[in-house]
């Protein structure tokens, strides 16, 4: 509770000396708005539900392109790591996918899909697919090799051994792998709403770009904010306490 107060009480300070910048001409609110301009902009967009409507379809679209990307790199992690074929393989492709900046993904998706919600959804799928198939094949590899042998004394054999105790032992590194991947289906998914316009549903990246588009630097900064806010709210909520629970259950908490 004292580190949160700290916390706000630090973001105030900073907001305020921000506001004075700009009111004594120090920045120029062409390029940085002050706090009240962007404080406007919220009220205006939460007024008109603009904002509200964009935050829904942008979610929308990252939830089910980043669990499609979950379904598809869960089993490929474990493929991965099983046969050495597919290591080499699929394993080196993913590695160099990885690297490859989501807006690279961009034209790709138009020249196949077009200016559709299909475009999108493959945008989200790649950017989210790689890392968590790459943290799943790391996990299993870092298992220790005496949890398997000690399982395969009292019986395990198979799927029972990859199922109760290769997975739930290797889950650290997939739920890092799960958080990354989420990061990078949030950048994708803003690369794609900047480049692909869908008369059909606005989102926070298409926001974003008319704002640039119109200079209204108020709207810029006021959803990158938003941006940024999900992102914490996001890791807070569902990663964090998830990675607690499972240091507790490993023994590996502080």
């Amino acid at each position: 509770m004292k580190r949160s107060l700290t916390t706000l009480l630090t973001f105030l300070v900073l907001l305020v000396i921000w506001q004075e910048l700009v009111h004594y001409g120090i920045w120029s609110h062409v390029l940085v708005p002050a706090p009240l301009d962007v404080a406007k902009y919220f009220w205006d967009v939460l007024r008109d539900g603009s904002l509200l409507s964009a935050t829904g379809v942008t979610l929308k679209r990252l939830l089910l392109g980043y669990f499609a990307g979950l379904v598809l790199a869960l089993p490929l992690g474990l493929l991965t790591a099983r046969f050495k074929f597919v290591h080499d393989t699929l394993g080196v492709l993913a590695l160099g996918l990885q690297t490859l900046p989501s807006v690279c993904w961009a034209p790709l998706a138009l020249l196949w899909f077009g200016q559709t919600e299909s475009a999108m959804f493959f945008i989200v799928v790649m950017g989210s697919l790689w890392s968590v198939l790459l943290a799943t094949d790391a996990g299993v590899r870092n298992v220790p090799l005496l949890y398997v042998r000690a399982a395969q004394t009292m019986g395990s054999r198979g799927f029972h051994t990859w199922f109760k105790v290769i997975l739930p032992a290797s889950l650290p590194f997939v739920v890092s792998g799960m958080k990354q991947g989420w990061a990078f289906a949030w950048r994708s998914l803003m690369a794609a709403e900047i480049y692909i316009t869908i008369l059909t549903g606005f989102g926070l990246g298409n926001l974003l770009h008319y704002g640039r588009e119109l200079n209204a630097m108020d709207a810029v900064v006021g959803i990158m904010i938003v941006i940024v806010g999900i992102g914490l709210l996001t890791d807070k909520i569902l990663f964090s306490p998830f990675e607690r629970m499972l240091h507790r259950r490993w023994g590996t908490a502080k």
